[in-house]
């Protein structure tokens, strides 16, 4: 009976030491969260952003060319948009989802040349982000401005691994920029781009983090490992572009291709977050910037890239948060880039305070199931004068109506059917887009001379090209981000790069060039105000250029080299807004260096 006895009191002992250490782990955890205000109560934000990717480029919506079984599972355990639109170019589209607001407020207005800066006094949402605590990162194509601080790590970005520009020359061993500092990348870039996502996300794991994965492809040139475009090509083609005659199949199996090995790095992003068990306490965003880059099928939507029709503008968009947004659920009403920023900050809980207006709305109450809808609204898209504007189901586009509930090929213009509803949606588009106009700064000075960051560089695409009537002074390629100045072979000729140094003092000057033998012993000025410096090219460096693996022939994209940097001198610079002016002196063999940047660099 004793023997009873006891184990009775060790089980009642053990009981009691059970609910005890439980009664203890809830206050201790309640003290850690009442402390750091985070523990489990922050969500985790993983948004991945694809390049030139069309609605149509994933399984999920019906293309039989491709296979997408991550992004497709992605998409099934969270909430999809049947109307969700972005710009018609990735630069704009990226000002919008960092800022909540059009990109023509937020200064972009086009992709290259400076135009596609983000005005430095946006707000964005990696500044609130970090302003509450959360580790940020983005591992990918920037493009909303070069030089700090329109750099990343000027926008609210601990950390940043990438290329800022657009167009980009090679995807396999380039260089990118690494916290402002340039890099080899390894391999294949989306595939390294992850490496270093997943990196961050791992290095991060115990406290909130915001990791962005803007990937390049399926931008081209069209480069991608064998193993994705020998599968693809082997399936073969079987649904084509309502403009099969203008369809490249090549294209369109390099583009399906990148989109395969995209589909491939969003699972091993998905797998370690399932491994590190963040899965349930991270909401992750899937979507593109634009229509696709070539004609391919996009389930017949009228227009591609460029244009601000269903084609253009409509792309996919997914968003899983596990026991938050129920799996499944399929959005009809009409939502935009522009609402990422106030949703994101809304599930976060995380104040907007100090940004401008917003233009985008928080879908955070129709994706958890509290509102039916969102209130109707127009939504306008717009770059280079295509423009449009959508109140479902209209759609006013180049002077046309269309009823997208009954037309979503955009086959018929109904305007005369509809005169008031052509006259109010053309009105509100015409005054919106006018508005938006005013408010543009079409002048970019490039900062110069910040401590956080003391190297400027301004590369070629950031200069303004101006030719003498017998000169050929250009870009190395129709696209100039990633290219370089060539074909300089007068001394009339010269480029111009609008700066505003910020910290007057003393900087080395650098120039990176190539220059055949034949043409070593030119000499240039470099001007700024009244400051001049001069320099002679001396010696001769002249590389191939690198490999590069194109499945197709490009689009406008340069090729790469490798250039050779120059120290020319030391100069001092006073604090304020001019002119850098590069201007070949004499020529040797009657033609000068290829330029790719030149370099500033504050010293003291």
């Amino acid at each position: 009976m004793s023997n009873m006895k006891s184990l009775v009191v060790v089980k009642s002992s053990k009981v009691a030491t059970r609910f005890y250490e439980r009664v203890f782990s809830f206050v201790l955890l309640f003290f850690i969260t009442s402390v750091t205000g985070f523990a489990q109560t922050k969500p985790n934000i993983v948004f991945i952003l694809t390049d030139d990717q069309g609605w149509g480029d994933l399984s999920i919506n019906g293309n039989t060319n491709v296979q997408t079984p991550n992004i497709d599972k992605l998409a099934r355990d969270g909430a999809r948009f049947s109307r969700f639109y972005v710009a018609p170019l990735c630069a704009p589209t990226r000002a919008g989802l960092l800022t909540g607001r059009y990109h023509y407020n937020a200064g972009v207005y086009g992709v290259s040349n400076s135009k596609e800066f983000l005005n430095l006094d946006e707000v964005t949402l990696a500044d609130l982000f970090k302003k509450s605590g959360y580790a940020t990162g983005c591992f990918g194509k920037w493009h909303n401005g070069s030089q700090y601080p329109y750099h990343p790590n000027g926008r609210g970005f601990d950390e940043f691994y990438g290329f800022l520009s657009g167009h980009y020359a090679n995807y396999f061993d380039t260089m990118l920029d690494h916290n402002g500092e340039p890099v080899r990348s390894k391999g294949f870039i989306t595939d390294d781009l992850t490496d270093k996502a997943i990196g961050f996300i791992e290095k991060n794991k115990d406290k909130p983090f915001v990791c962005y994965v803007p990937y390049n492809a399926p931008h081209s040139p069209f480069q991608v490992p064998d193993k994705y475009y020998d599968r693809v090509k082997a399936r073969g083609l079987k649904q084509f572009s309502q403009n099969i005659s203008q369809e490249d199949p090549e294209v369109t199996i390099s583009a399906l291709a990148m989109c395969e090995n995209i589909d491939d790095n969003v699972g091993r992003i998905l797998k370690k977050l399932d491994d590190l068990k963040l899965t349930e306490n991270t909401i992750v965003i899937y979507m593109t910037d634009n229509g696709p880059n070539s004609w391919r099928w996009n389930g017949n939507m009228k227009g591609r890239k460029g244009v601000a029709d269903e084609g253009g503008v409509r792309a996919p968009f997914f968003i899983r948060w596990p026991g938050v947004i129920p799996a499944g659920k399929i959005v009809i009403d009409n939502a935009a880039y522009i609402d990422i920023l106030p949703t994101l900050t809304d599930f976060a809980g995380i104040s907007t305070s100090g940004t401008k207006p917003l233009d985008g709305v928080s879908l955070k109450s129709l994706l958890k199931g509290e509102k039916n809808t969102l209130p109707e609204r127009y939504l306008f898209s717009s770059i280079n004068k295509f423009n449009s504007v959508r109140k479902w189901p209209y759609l006013v586009s180049e002077g046309n109506l269309y009823d997208l509930a009954k037309d979503s090929t955009q086959s018929k213009n109904i305007a005369a059917e509809f005169p008031d509803i052509y006259k109010d949606l053309s009105s509100r588009l015409n005054s919106w887009y006018k508005e938006s106009m005013a408010r543009i700064d079409t002048v970019r000075w490039i900062p110069v001379g910040y401590q956080q960051f003391p190297k400027t560089t301004l590369p070629s695409q950031d200069a303004k090209l101006f030719r003498s009537k017998t000169g050929t002074l250009s870009y190395s390629a129709s696209a100039p981000n990633s290219s370089w100045i060539a074909n300089w072979n007068d001394t009339d000729s010269y480029a111009l790069w609008d700066v505003d140094v910020h910290t007057s003092g003393k900087y080395k000057l650098n120039i990176l060039y190539t220059i055949p033998e034949a043409n070593a012993g030119s000499t240039f000025d470099i001007i700024f105000n009244s400051k001049s410096i001069s320099g002679t090219i001396t010696e001769p460096f002249d590389p191939p250029l690198l490999p590069s693996p194109d499945r197709v022939k490009r689009n406008g994209e340069s090729y790469e080299k490798v250039f050779k940097t120059k120290f020319v001198g030391s100069w001092e610079l006073e604090k304020g807004k001019g002119q850098i002016k590069l201007q070949a002196k004499q020529l040797k063999g009657n033609r000068f260096a290829d330029i790719r940047a030149i370099e500033l660099i504050l010293i003291k």
